[in-house]
């Protein structure tokens, strides 16, 4: 029997220069600091070169050079290009790194920029950006890098503007937020949300549900798919299969086992909700999440040794 395999995310320390509001850098690939992990700071990120694939949150897609790619606050994220052993691609990443108290101060400055705001409250899942957004989207980002000063503001405003302005063009890529990601949620949503990831594999019965949060059946259906966009059956099956997804990465158990346990009572409804949710089978899903996921580092000061050191990829701007 094969032993459980834990894809845990790193933690990552972005160190940011004093006199610079947000971190604008390059990345070689491979790069010790391109890994399955996470950060508090928001994070936009561009592939120049190469194709592989992606995850990002639950998320397991393929990238090509072009991905523009914003992740929120404690989104795990990795980007993994097919090339040959040994290989070294020079700048294959552009990105720049912000907190999110930098984000607040730019959409509470003043009412016009708040335009900004669903842009970041998309960020929590991940969003990839397409057509003419991700094009303009690239060109600011790289004159970011050659810019100083005052005019680095500047750009990182147009850029904001410009990623906010179609949502058209960006698509969520994970399907459920970071818990410490999420805001304040209505009372009675709370109390829903949290029943179904507690008990998602037991038979989840609507009225009750609404009984919980002091509604009728029928209000609570309307009030659930007004806050969140789903149907409460919808979201019952989005966390079983969220569900899913973590014991996929994390075990080699059957995945047999695994439809039963995360609350499906047939393994072919369980393979067609996981198929139209994820866009590709639960064995597929597992076979990339282990190609993308490690073993947390028993050393996780490496990154402070080797800043502190003067490692850093040919290309990053400190």
């Amino acid at each position: 029997m094969k032993p459980a395999l834990k894809i845990v995310p790193d933690f990552e320390m972005i160190i940011c220069p004093p006199a610079e509001s947000f971190r604008w850098s390059m990345h070689d690939y491979p790069f010790f600091k391109a890994k399955w992990h996470y950060h508090p700071e928001y994070e936009l990120h561009l592939t120049r070169t190469t194709s592989g694939v992606m995850m990002v949150g639950d998320h397991i897609g393929e990238f090509a050079p072009g991905c523009l790619v914003l992740t929120g606050p404690n989104v795990p994220h990795n980007w993994v290009s097919d090339i040959e052993p040994g290989k070294t691609i020079r700048n294959r990443d552009m990105l720049i790194q912000f907190s999110r108290e930098w984000a607040d101060r730019v959409t509470g400055f003043c009412p016009e920029l708040g335009t900004i705001r669903p842009l970041y409250d998309d960020a929590v899942y991940g969003v990839e950006f397409r057509g003419a957004t991700a094009l303009a989207g690239q060109r600011l980002l790289a004159q970011i890098g050659a810019a100083q000063g005052a005019e680095r503001v500047v750009l990182f405003l147009q850029l904001m503007i410009t990623l906010a302005r179609n949502p058209g063009d960006r698509r969520r890529l994970s399907r459920l937020a970071p818990t410490s990601a999420q805001a304040e949620l209505p009372p009675e949503l709370d109390v829903a949300m949290r029943y179904v990831l507690d008990h998602y594999s037991d038979d989840i019965d609507l009225p009750f549900v609404a009984r919980l949060c002091g509604l009728e059946p029928q209000a609570f259906s309307r009030f659930f798919k007004r806050q969140t966009g789903h149907t409460f059956a919808r979201y019952v099956i989005l966390a079983r299969i969220y569900a899913a997804c973590s014991l996929l990465t994390q075990t080699y158990r059957p995945i047999t086992d695994i439809c039963f346990e995360v609350g499906f009572n047939n393994i072919a409804n369980f393979n067609r909700q996981f198929f139209k949710i994820c866009g590709r089978t639960p064995s597929d899903y597992r076979r990339n999440a282990h190609k993308i996921g490690t073993e947390a580092r028993a050393d996780p000061f490496r990154e402070i040794r080797a800043w502190s050191g003067g490692s850093r990829a040919v290309g990053e701007k400190v």
